[in-house]
């Protein structure tokens, strides 16, 4: 072996030879030797060369060519596969990225343990990708070429976005875009804590992406049809198509896509042991799909089971290594079974890869606050771009981390009520959510001036959102808002509550 390449380098080269791969695969061909040695470049392509050990796929006669340690196990017994040559590309990234002692001895046929080999320790999606191309059972490594080069687009992008910073966004062909950001919801409501709970289960289930419909299935000209249902009545139209009733075609009621979007519905609206029962019916005849065990991680969340649900998107995550949609379903499984550190590896990596899905950066903030870092929470629900529709609960949240105190403080320190003011002056709320959102900063910061605190400006005392940094100041500002709370709020008796609020707050005097 030479000296390893940069594993981005490598990956890219894989990239660009599964094509050539694919055209042989398509014609009927299998290459059968793949190995670094037999790819060479010529100004800025790759091509393969020595053709001799080309073979066709149903050709069980002609002598087999492979090299040890690159030759999948399975080569004696029943020959050279599609399969067998993506084994050889996987065993190809394995010796090509790191010092790969023992590659055709000790482990002819395996990887070794990461935990002795930093790079797999450190890249996890290559890793997966890896396993999955090497895996001794021929039915869970990749089935094609393309799919294989796809997943390693995705961990390349991964890779790359990691060690820069600078995010890689893409179209998945696989998942739709995130339905909704979980964990976004209720934080423009009056009062809401600065750090939220973990998002409940059944927010989370909606909020995920949905693996796509396969366009060529008899049945996504069925399902499209059933988008503007509510979910009780698609489960409702779902579970009549699948029993055949309707005079559902054939196809259609078999379909695994209809059958899937039944289960899905029926974790939607609760219904956990239907749903149990079309996946165990669906893996009896594929377990192999992964679509199956994504739906089974949705069931286990609902049904209260974190620990069950991270081994299923675990499986998912295994399957398609390049997919953010795995890992950000793990991240939020590893959250909902209080392992915050794995929730933040995994919301900080699909965050880093891509700003599309938001419901990483809600999750990451409340890890960042569960570790003792506001101002990395604060970082990172600023980062959120103005043109996203979750862009003000985003910054209402990070006012709220903002005027919390800090860890082992009593109060907020004035700098961050000074910032949090600035960032309430920009924000465009309608008036009953400003209103709520002034008098959470002016509450923070009457505590903070009558502990003595005082906002910059030397002799002439500050000013947060229109009122002077004094408790009289400061008290007149809350008094002013709770009064306009009064006078906005719908129900009655909250009325009451705020004139009580408002007049409890006002600055004694002797009128």
């Amino acid at each position: 072996m030479g000296q390893s390449l940069p594993l981005p380098m490598a990956l890219a080269y894989a990239i660009e030879v599964l094509p050539a791969l694919g055209y042989l695969h398509s014609q009927g061909l299998v290459y059968c030797d793949f190995k670094p040695d037999n790819v060479i470049q010529t100004e800025e392509q790759l091509k393969i060369i020595d053709m001799g050990g080309v073979r066709r796929i149903d050709d069980d006669d002609s002598a087999i060519y492979g090299t040890v340690g690159y030759q999948a196990p399975e080569i004696a017994t029943l020959g050279p596969s599609v399969s067998s040559d993506l084994y050889t590309v996987g065993r190809a990234l394995a010796v090509m990225t790191f010092e790969f002692a023992g590659y055709q001895g000790k482990y002819a046929a395996s990887l070794p343990d990461p935990a002795s080999v930093p790079l797999l320790a450190e890249q996890e999606s290559f890793l997966r990708a890896l396993r999955r191309a090497t895996d001794p059972d021929t039915g869970r490594r990749f089935a094609s070429a393309g799919e294989m080069a796809e997943q390693l687009t995705g961990v390349l992008r991964e890779v790359l976005a990691v060690a820069d910073g600078r995010p890689r966004p893409a179209f998945s062909t696989l998942f739709s875009p995130e339905l909704q950001a979980a964990g976004a919801a209720g934080t423009l409501a009056d009062g809401g804590p600065a750090a939220h709970p973990p998002p409940p289960a059944a927010e989370i289930v909606a909020a995920l992406p949905v693996p796509q419909v396969d366009a060529a299935d008899p049945a996504a000209g069925y399902l499209a049809t059933l988008s503007t249902l509510d979910p009780g009545q698609r489960t409702a139209v779902l579970a009549a198509a699948v029993a055949g009733d309707q005079g559902t075609p054939h196809d259609v009621a078999q379909s695994a896509e209809t059958r899937l979007a039944l289960a899905r519905s029926q974790i939607v609206t609760g219904d956990l042991a239907g749903a149990g029962t079309v996946l165990a019916d669906l893996a009896a005849e594929d377990p192999a799909d992964w679509r199956i065990a994504w739906y089974q991680g949705l069931r286990e969340l609902a049904g209260g089971n974190p620990a069950g649900a991270r081994a299923a998107f675990d499986a998912v995550a295994g399957a398609l290594p390049g997919e953010l949609a795995a890992k950000l379903a793990l991240g939020f499984a590893a959250e909902a079974a209080g392992d915050q550190a794995a929730a933040d590896h995994y919301f900080r990596l699909v965050w880093t890869v891509d700003h599309a899905y938001i419901g990483a950066v809600f999750g990451l903030a409340r890890t960042r606050l569960a570790a003792g870092d506001p101002a990395a929470a604060i970082a990172a629900l600023a980062a959120v771009p103005d043109t996203s529709s979750n862009y003000l609960a985003a910054q209402v949240t990070a006012v709220r981390i903002q005027v919390s105190p800090r860890p082992g403080q009593a109060e907020v320190l004035p700098d961050d009520l000074g910032q949090a003011g600035a960032r309430v002056d920009r924000l465009k709320l309608d008036a009953i959510q400003m209103e709520y959102l002034t008098a959470e900063v002016l509450r923070a910061a009457l505590a903070c001036a009558q502990a003595g605190g005082t906002l910059p400006g030397g002799a002439v005392p500050g000013r947060l959102l229109g009122c002077e940094f004094t408790e009289r100041g400061l008290r007149l500002g809350l008094e002013r808002s709770y009064r306009a709370q009064a006078r906005l709020a719908t129900d009655r008796y909250r009325r009451i509550e705020l004139v009580e609020a408002a007049n409890s707050v006002r600055p004694r005097t002797w009128v």
